[in-house]
């Protein structure tokens, strides 16, 4: 049922949106995003492994942002010509002026290195609210493992935290949230009007990683994913990154997902952009990124006045403040040294006359 109605789906919107989706080929994997935001992937040799990852936000349990009801092209997909933090790299932004709230643009980056079997995909999502939003945000995902629906799994290695798409060992997928940690994941079998923002919510607010969903139908799984909620007031945004990767055999997928995450903190970690001169009310990035014990935070401010810099975990906690204090204008270099903080991703957060700017950080020990 499932393959008819999707085969349907697929051949009215291949009528109606030809060269709708643009694609970028590694040498180890295609990877294709279409006019609405939906990524698949792909074998070298054209063999469909995922029917479709797309974004999700969620602001409350009946306004989701989901790809079926909401997504409305903002700027159609293309390949950009000259990447400069990968080799290949598609770029397309959507928003939701075709469905209801949540009032949100996601800005989708696909990167691809040469000849890895593996992709980091950026979400930027923004809140073009009028008000603040306390925005879930993960993805809907279905797996299409061989170009065949059904009887695979869904597992989650805690320990490396991947979720793992399978059909016994011979085929694997897998997919990590990079940029904070995983709240909620949740599976169940696919059925036709699943997209309904109450569910969505539902399923985004599990509460848990669910170790291991086996489907018996020939229709499949559906995966849901979220991590915490992030807060996003009127015009702010947050970067959203995950890792998708192919492989042969659970270890070389995984070991896809690792090269996958090593490009990534390349990407977040440049010199170059530490270097950059701030201006006005601005928050760099902080230096090194990742690091072990200390990193320096560097700010910029546009006159006189009261500055907070504080550091939240992933889940939204105070850790440290930093910085509370009457300050001059001008350029600022504060030390942070980690070493009570655990390893993992921190956000620091910057306050200045009503204004606000967050950054992240990564603690390794």
């Amino acid at each position: 049922m499932k393959k008819l109605l999707l085969s349907n789906a697929f051949m009215l919107l291949l009528i109606m949106n030809s060269y709708a989706q643009v694609t970028i080929s590694t040498g180890g994997l295609d990877v294709e995003v279409s006019k609405y935001g939906r990524i698949r992937l792909y074998t070298p040799d054209g063999t469909k492994q995922l029917e479709r990852a797309s974004i999700l936000v969620g602001t409350t349990p009946t306004t989701v942002f989901d790809y079926q009801n909401d997504a409305t092209t903002l700027e159609t997909p293309i390949i950009v010509s000259n990447p400069v933090k990968s080799d290949f790299e598609i770029y397309g932004s959507f928003d939701n002026t075709s469905g209801g709230p949540p009032d949100v643009i996601a800005k989708l980056n696909a990167y691809g290195w040469t000849n890895g079997a593996y992709t980091v995909v950026k979400f930027n999502v923004k809140n073009s609210a009028a008000a603040a939003v306390e925005a879930s945000i993960g993805l809907d995902i279905i797996p299409y493992l061989g170009e065949v629906y059904g009887n695979d799994s869904v597992s989650y290695n805690s320990t490396k935290a991947v979720i793992r798409f399978h059909r016994g060992n011979t085929e694997n997928m897998g997919m990590k949230l990079l940029s904070a940690s995983l709240s909620s994941l949740y599976s169940f079998e696919w059925y036709d009007g699943y997209s309904v923002d109450t569910s969505y919510w539902n399923w985004m607010h599990y509460g848990s990683l669910q170790p291991l969903y086996a489907s018996n139908t020939a229709d499949g799984p559906v995966a849901i994913t979220s991590q915490a909620p992030v807060s996003l007031a009127a015009g702010a945004s947050v970067d959203v990154y995950y890792a998708l990767a192919l492989g042969t055999d659970e270890q070389t997928m995984l070991a896809n997902i690792a090269l996958a995450e090593a490009k990534y903190q390349g990407m977040i970690t440049s010199v170059d952009d530490n270097k950059l001169a701030l201006t006005g009310f601005d928050l760099g990035q902080n230096y090194p990124n990742p690091f072990k014990n200390s990193t320096s935070i560097r700010y910029n401010l546009p006159e006189d006045g009261f500055v907070t810099l504080k550091i939240f975990n992933v889940v939204g906690s105070e850790v440290a403040t930093v910085v509370n204090s009457n300050q001059q204008s001008g350029s600022h270099t504060i030390n942070l040294n980690a070493k009570d903080l655990s390893c993992g991703m921190y956000y620091y957060q910057l306050m200045f006359n009503d204004q606000v700017k967050t950054n992240k950080m990564f603690l390794i020990k």
